[in-house]
């Protein structure tokens, strides 16, 4: 399956590149399909391409010194990561991991690089998107500071419902001092797309998988979330919201 300039125009870091650009890339762009669990890029390794998740969702993990793996950031749809080695050469700094099944488009080092520091507007995009990193990574540096593992799951949950794409494209309308809050009411479903599994949950919040599963079974019988086949609903934001913040307590 080819790389069409119509598939790279829908990716929102080259989409307002010309088209003439996109049919050079096209060229030397390709595909690859991970199944889930397999490994997309392991730390250490040199970087050759820049990387576009095209659809699935990816992990960013860590290890630490005694091989406990940890998570660090999750990778939507449309999103782009691998961008560190493409800039300083140097090797990539975390393992990724499909924890769905997902397609990637690659783009060679060599054919994105002189755009990225030619052109503003990719310049700032590329900016945007490390200072995005930098945040996710304090928030999750919050999160694993947290004690209790119903508020840690509680603040991972709130995190990645703020983080997804659902929840993002309807907060485009919405102002500044709004945005800490998705949307609301009847209309509008609060939902975590593709929701990672509850081993994959454990390892963004340091903790066993049987505890992650005992949380998820009290947020279950007290109406907080609620299944919808591979989707998560949150029923009650606000809650969620309060009990993460260390404002509001589950009732045994």
């Amino acid at each position: 399956m080819t790389v069409t300039v119509d598939i790279l125009q829908r990716l929102p870091l080259l989409s307002a590149l010309p088209r003439v650009t996109l049919s050079e890339l096209s060229k030397v762009s390709d595909f690859k399909t991970f199944n889930k669990r397999e490994v997309v890029v392991n730390k250490g390794a040199e970087p050759q391409h820049l990387l576009f998740l095209l659809d699935g969702r990816l992990q960013g993990v860590d290890f630490t010194v005694d091989g406990k793996e940890v998570g660090v950031f999750f990778t939507q749809p449309g999103e782009f990561f691998g961008e560190l080695g493409v800039m300083d050469h140097g090797p990539h700094p975390e393992t990724i991991i499909a924890i769905v099944k997902s397609t990637v488009i690659t783009i060679p080092r060599h054919a994105i690089r002189p755009l990225l520091l030619a052109m503003p507007a990719l310049a700032e995009m590329l900016t945007m998107r490390l200072a995005s990193k930098l945040r996710q990574a304090s928030t999750q540096r919050r999160i694993l500071g947290l004690t209790s593992p119903t508020q840690k799951v509680c603040a991972q949950l709130w995190v990645m419902l703020l983080q997804d794409p659902v929840s993002a494209a309807s907060e485009k309308a919405t102002s500044n001092a709004q945005r800490s809050m998705p949307p609301q009411g009847p209309a509008h479903v609060n939902r975590i797309v593709q929701m990672p599994t509850q081993q994959e949950i454990a390892i963004m919040v340091n903790a066993s998988r049987e505890t992650v599963t005992r949380v998820f079974q009290q947020l279950l019988l007290k109406g907080l979330v609620q299944r919808d086949g591979v989707d998560l609903l949150i029923l009650k934001p606000l809650l969620l919201r309060d009990i993460s913040e260390g404002q509001a307590f589950l009732e045994s």
